[in-house]
């Protein structure tokens, strides 16, 4: 795992494109090379996210990855509020929904049917991810189901108080798991070769240099993420998508570097990666943003509809139903994982066509 020129160079020109769309008008020449520019730092993300793992061991390395998408992730929704005022309150739901959709089931299917194709049966720790399982489905019913049927306020929505006790269990829920991750029971979520799967890691000047890279080719992601999004609400608004549609574009493009990088771990047989990514992944996605716009909604007293519709209710069901059959053994082979696409499958349709 050494630094290579493409991934040293792609990050800071997708950033340079960035700068380049606030100085000048975003028509379809920029798109067209944006798009390839925004795929390209992807690549260099995980590229860099994988030296920077090389480095430090698991579980840090899925863990900086995770967290550092999903800061930026924040910080786009935040801004699309802002921007949007009223008329996005439902973006941050959306959003969180979407991306526990694609993590469970787009993600882990990926990775269950490509390590599956592979390898026939991959193994991993279950005490590690029955632990994360359990962790995202108190997150994702307090944050998204709970709002739908309390009757304090009017709606899917929550009042101050409840919407204050929400982003606190999501932010002590997701702090007590990382110690759990990282310093009490690690052991829980380290592959059984962690040992030697470390033992040529390279020097901290290049983890440190890396670490840097996909700093910024994160930051570019989501920028261009962000510079391509006028022209992809356009688009679904001529198509008669729903405006849900945007949350889930939204989720698909900040965790590109993240699904990526868990199917190449599972490609290499190192399940136990991919599932530290992945559900590491979901559970900073609630921990990290439910706490961010309900301090956004209180200070700027605009409202923060997060309670699911009757659909998304099932599909949330099933996805943590199947979740809980899928790492209940340890063992993982290809139909587990063409199950998880179905039902992402199923997500998609139903999301254009409710």
């Amino acid at each position: 795992m050494r630094l290579t020129s493409w991934a040293v160079v792609v990050p800071p020109l997708a950033l340079a494109l960035v700068g380049m769309a606030l100085l000048l008008p975003v028509g379809v020449p920029f798109i067209v090379v944006a798009v390839p520019a925004l795929f390209g730092a992807v690549l260099a993300a995980v590229h860099h996210a994988e030296v920077v793992a090389h480095h430090v061991g698991e579980p840090f390395g899925t863990l900086i990855l995770a967290v550092a998408v999903t800061v930026i992730e924040v910080a786009l929704i935040v801004s699309m509020m802002l921007a949007g005022g009223p008329d996005k309150s439902a973006l941050p739901r959306d959003t969180i929904f979407s991306a526990i959709m694609i993590i469970c089931n787009g993600a882990v299917g990926l990775c269950l049917l490509a390590g599956g194709i592979k390898h026939h049966e991959q193994t991993f720790r279950l005490e590690g991810a029955t632990s994360a399982l359990a962790t995202l489905i108190a997150l994702a019913t307090l944050s998204l189901v709970l709002p739908t049927f309390t009757t304090s306020a009017t709606g899917p929505f929550y009042t101050g108080v409840q919407l204050a006790f929400a982003a606190a269990a999501s932010i002590v829920l997701w702090g007590v798991f990382v110690f759990v991750q990282t310093v009490r029971h690690r052991d829980y979520f380290l592959p059984a070769a962690a040992a030697d799967e470390f033992a040529d890691a390279p020097p901290a000047t290049g983890a440190w240099a890396s670490f840097a890279l996909m700093a910024v080719a994160l930051v570019a992601v989501i920028g261009l993420a962000k510079v391509l999004s006028p022209a992809m609400e356009r688009g679904i608004a001529a198509a008669g998508a729903p405006p849900a549609v945007i949350g889930i574009v939204i989720a698909l493009l900040v965790l590109l570097p993240e699904t990526w990088a868990a199917v190449r771990a599972a490609r290499a047989d190192r399940l136990q990666t991919s599932l530290n990514l992945a559900l590491g992944s979901a559970l900073a996605s609630i921990g990290l943003t439910i706490p961010a716009v309900a301090l956004l909604a209180v200070l700027l007293d605009v409202p923060l509809q997060l309670g699911l519709a009757a659909k998304d209710l099932v599909l949330l069901a099933l996805t943590f139903a199947v979740g809980a059959i899928t790492l209940g053994t340890g063992r993982t082979n290809v139909l587990q994982g063409a199950v998880h696409l179905v039902i992402f499958t199923a997500f998609l349709v139903l999301a254009l066509v409710p």
